[in-house]
């Protein structure tokens, strides 16, 4: 898994699970799947459909994900 996440993003930035799914390379079902396992991030609830990532929280897993791997 590379570093997708791009500099320029804030780390307040909200993101909804498109735009996690493309900086990740992880499909939807696999983001929901390793929430729902505790592998990943948990989104904020904004309403009862609608769901987002911190990018700093993404950012945060990604680098934990190289240094497991490493």
């Amino acid at each position: 898994m590379g570093n997708t996440t791009p500099p320029q993003v804030p780390d307040d930035q909200l993101l909804r699970i498109n735009d996690v799914a493309k900086l990740t390379t992880l499909s939807k079902s696999c983001i929901n799947l390793w929430v729902a396992q505790e592998k990943f991030p948990k989104p904020l609830a904004l309403s009862p459909t609608v769901k987002v990532w911190r990018m700093a929280e993404l950012r945060a897993w990604t680098n934990t994900q190289y240094t497991n791997n490493a």
